[in-house]
């Protein structure tokens, strides 16, 4: 047999790191959907004309400023170049015979070349950072991006790594803390942060969980219908399954083993109907004759399962079986309007 290798059987065995396990020493969890829907009502809040129009107004403000510094950055590589063809020059005028002289001007040359290549690259830096500028024609694009985003990012056809780039581009990481409630940090890409506090999604137990209501209604339609017939109620009614699937008899049979309903057989007993053995022992016929009687209408029954298996109405008392045949004793049968009038079924 092989050996689990799931990540929750190797947190029970205790080789996950401590981070991966949860107090009950199994992997934490949380479901995306909720989440993943919040996540995209912040970006499209945040993706609005405005908030981009404010964005650029404050880039160029920066670039102004930029400007400013890269000038300054230019004026001391300009003093730096000048103080080192001024040590130069003064190390080229120094008598070759007076070494002493000649060694503090060339160190001090060497010193200023330094500073120089210093001053320089760090020009060379700032101006690539510093090159970002947009131009009217990327504005117009990115304010009719505004426009259009919410319904780029609602569009099904989106696809999932298609949002999954926007998201990068606009959000540096998201941060969860799972307790009572479900904890969200995000931080844009431009530093600024938001905070969300979202209701814990449901577990997978949860969401495969029928509602308390379906289950009630189930019970109650179990004293007027057997389970094929609560399974096409359901359905007429637009009534889904968890599993968004059409109800179907063995649904209903699993539900009401699961939440011990009483089955309908039990509750047509306890009503005072009659098993087709005990009819044909009170009458002194076979169980044939019952079923006779039944299909031409002599006596009222019920039916108990999809199967076919009845119970039945106590008979007249002057019903005995050598009249069964005659016309006059029959009974009007159970009908679907006096069934869902809620009598037995």
């Amino acid at each position: 047999m092989r050996p689990n290798r799931s990540p929750v059987a190797r947190a029970e065995r205790g080789t996950l790191p401590p981070l991966w396990r949860g107090e009950n020493g199994l992997c934490q969890t949380v479901h995306g959907a909720t989440l993943d829907a919040a996540i995209g009502d912040v970006i499209i809040e945040a993706m609005t004309p405005l908030a981009i129009e404010v964005a650029l107004t404050v880039q160029q403000e920066l670039m102004s400023r930029h400007e400013e510094a890269d000038r300054l950055r230019r004026q001391h590589v300009e003093r730096a170049r000048d103080e080192a063809d001024l040590a130069q020059r003064r190390f080229l005028k120094v008598d070759p015979d007076n070494r002493l002289v000649a060694d503090v001007l060339e160190a001090d040359w060497n010193e200023k070349l330094r500073a120089l290549a210093s001053a320089q690259e760090t020009y060379e830096k700032a101006s690539v950072t510093d090159s970002s500028v947009v131009s009217e024609a990327e504005r117009a694009e990115l304010l009719a991006l505004a426009i259009d985003f919410p319904r780029l990012w609602r569009n099904p056809r989106t696809q999932m790594k298609e949002k999954k780039r926007m998201l990068r581009l606009l959000i540096e990481d998201v941060t969860l803390t799972k307790g009572d409630a479900l904890h969200v940090d995000i931080r844009f890409a431009g530093g600024a942060t938001r905070s969300l506090d979202l209701a814990l999604p449901k577990s997978c137990v949860e969401l495969r969980t029928t509602e308390a209501e379906v289950i009630k209604e189930i019970d109650r339609l179990i004293d007027t219908y057997t389970d094929g017939e609560i399974a096409d109620v359901l359905n007429e009614r637009g009534v889904r399954t968890v599993v968004t699937t059409p109800w179907t008899a063995a649904r209903i049979g699993r539900l009401r083993n699961t939440y011990h309903l009483t089955d309908r057989r039990t509750r047509l007993l306890a009503q005072g109907l009659l098993a087709p053995e005990d009819v044909a022992a009170r009458y002194g016929v076979v169980l044939s004759t019952v079923h006779l009687w039944r299909r031409r209408g002599l006596l009222r029954a019920h039916p108990v399962n999809d199967r076919g298996d009845y119970l039945y109405e106590i008979p007249p008392e002057d019903l005995p079986g050598k009249y069964a045949h005659k016309r006059e004793y029959q009974v009007a049968p159970a009908t679907s309007a006096s069934r869902t009038a809620g009598g037995a079924v």
